[in-house]
């Protein structure tokens, strides 16, 4: 069962309790040397209008000195403490959050959209900043203000002391309860507006040239203008509660320290009629904060439960082992398996694989042929455990994939996808990802094997020349060619190539097929293909058609 959002939240606080502690204890000094201030500076203004000798006047002022600039460094370490908090939080929660994701890919997160999932990385964990230094830390800091307020006016008189706290009350109950049940329905608006325009805006960034190409640059141009309409409505509905809680928080403010005169008029001395007064009033600056931090709080919560959604999500494979098996050679043997693609709604789709069987031995050269869309792809995340299939056997290294770890499996497979994802870095680390130990010298040798190590060198910055994002910077040719490089690199048994000379040239295609066969030595080579070719027979490559027959 999955707990509550707000005690979710507050568990995961736990690590940081005492510099929480230590934040609150000079929330609690900084309002309470304001209170302080004011009341000494109402007694001694008082007292000096009645014109009495020096020496009754000699600590009024030491102590006004004295409050003022404890007010100011106490603020200061207050949000020094405060936001060193707020920031370790954000740091765990982003931690957290990516430890949870990272299971998910890509079987849990296909049916996510990238601005959706980039708008709660960023802009959901950056709301629950305002977790701490808003809604957990004020009302506390308020109901010690409260207390010590309260008893401090009690001292000279109990009825005044009283009213204070009837007004007290008011300002930390009745318009936090009111600031909640606006921005209950507002704020969770919010934060599904400012992810939908995040989720547009990403598609439209990413998918501009298409846009302009077939001329639905307009049409989405004008679904985001009509988000932003909605959003900046919601907004001024949202600006206009504020506006009502800001008049309300300075009604009860002034109607409390007017409250605590009236009662104290014919109760206490005149001196400190103003005393009184003013240090309720002041007081207030612990809690005039509540009624905003109450409206923003429904969407911190809903962004918090945004994220906590997709943390529970369970995988779509767990490891059923602890410990993962170790290939004992590159062979892959696949009996009578079947799997169909997991959906939301529990309906089932028709079989990716229904009983296909394949037999490959260690050290062979192998292409499965099938067209687009007949499973290719759907093999290596199988192989990869992306996904469980629903029956049948699959046998890698000797082992059955469900003996190995998600990443040990994966570790015993090096795969160049058709389109690879290359990262906004230097080509160097984008091979490096195919072993992240490799050194420099290794890095190299691998271009070279797939025939790019002269285009890199004729580069300015050669293996630093940074490729843009997803590649922008290089041709179609030239990314598979790094996507191939960053296979070889990988130290693995099994070698699979999804269409590797997709983009090459005929003579080129052969050159780098040979030369993988050369350089794979002893490890199985599983080639992707649509069809059969002759330069596949003549090097050698035992084509099977890829079926469920």
């Amino acid at each position: 069962m999955r707990t509550s959002t707000l005690p979710r939240l507050l568990g995961l606080m736990k690590p940081f309790a005492a510099l929480m502690l230590l934040a609150l204890f000079f929330g609690v000094l900084t309002i309470g040397s304001s209170v302080a201030l004011m009341a000494t500076s109402a007694w001694m203004l008082s007292k000096a209008a009645l014109m009495p000798s020096i020496a009754e006047l000699s600590v009024a002022p030491v102590l006004v000195r004295a409050f003022g600039v404890s007010r100011g460094v106490m603020r200061y370490l207050e949000r020094l403490v405060s936001h060193d908090v707020t920031f370790r939080l954000l740091s765990h929660l982003r931690v957290q959050f990516y430890a949870a994701l990272e299971p998910l890919a890509p079987a849990g997160l296909s049916r996510q959209r990238t601005g959706d999932l980039l708008a709660r990385i960023v802009g959901d964990v950056d709301s629950l900043q305002n977790v701490y230094l808003r809604g957990m830390a004020p009302p506390l800091v308020a109901i010690f203000v409260t207390l010590g307020t309260t008893a401090l006016i009690g001292f000279f008189d109990g009825p005044s002391a009283l009213m204070a706290l009837a007004w007290f009350l008011v300002g930390m109950t009745l318009l936090p309860l009111l600031a909640w049940a606006s921005g209950r329905r507002l704020g969770a608006r919010r934060v599904a507006l400012q992810a939908e325009l995040s989720a547009l805006t990403t598609e439209r960034v990413q998918g501009m040239a298409e846009l302009l190409i077939y001329g639905g640059g307009q049409r989405h141009q004008a679904r985001v203008e009509h988000l932003l309409d909605e959003l900046a409505a919601h907004e001024r509905q949202i600006a206009r509660w504020d506006a009502l809680h800001n008049a309300l928080n300075v009604i009860v403010v002034q109607g409390a320290g007017l409250a605590v005169l009236f009662v104290a008029l014919a109760r206490v001395d005149g001196v400190l009629l103003a005393t009184l007064a003013l240090a309720t009033v002041a007081a207030f600056e612990a809690i005039t904060p509540l009624t905003p931090a109450t409206h923003a709080l429904s969407a911190n919560l809903s962004a918090a439960r945004r994220l906590f959604d997709l943390m529970d999500t369970p995988p779509a494979v767990t490891d059923a082992v602890t410990t993962s098996a170790t290939p004992r050679d590159g062979s892959l043997v696949i009996h009578d398996l079947t799997f169909r693609y997991p959906t939301s709604d529990g309906t089932r789709q028709p079989p990716v694989f229904e009983r296909l069987s394949l037999d490959i031995a260690a050290g062979e050269r192998v292409a499965l042929l099938a067209p687009s869309g007949a499973g290719k792809s759907t093999l290596i995340h199988l192989l990869a455990r992306f996904y469980d299939y629903e029956a049948g056997e699959i046998v890698l290294g000797g082992h059955d994939l469900r003996a190995y770890t998600q990443t040990g499996a994966r570790a015993a497979i090096a795969v160049m996808e058709q389109r690879p994802a290359l990262f906004n870095t230097t080509l160097r680390e984008n091979i490096r990802i195919g072993h992240p130990e490799a050194s420099d010298a290794d890095v190299e040798d691998a271009a070279r094997r797939a025939e790019i190590h002269d285009f890199i060198q004729s580069l300015p910055q050669g293996y630093d020349t940074l490729v843009g994002e997803d590649g922008v910077q290089l041709s179609g040719g030239q990314r598979q060619r790094v996507a191939l490089a960053r296979a070889l690199l990988r130290p693995a048994p099994i070698l699979i190539l999804d269409e590797p000379t997709a983009h090459l040239d005929p003579a080129t295609a052969e050159a780098v097929l040979t030369t993988i066969f050369q350089q794979a030595g002893e490890r199985t080579v599983i080639l992707l293909a649509h069809q059969a070719s002759p330069l596949l027979a003549r090097l050698g490559v035992r084509c099977v058609p890829l079926t469920d027959e």
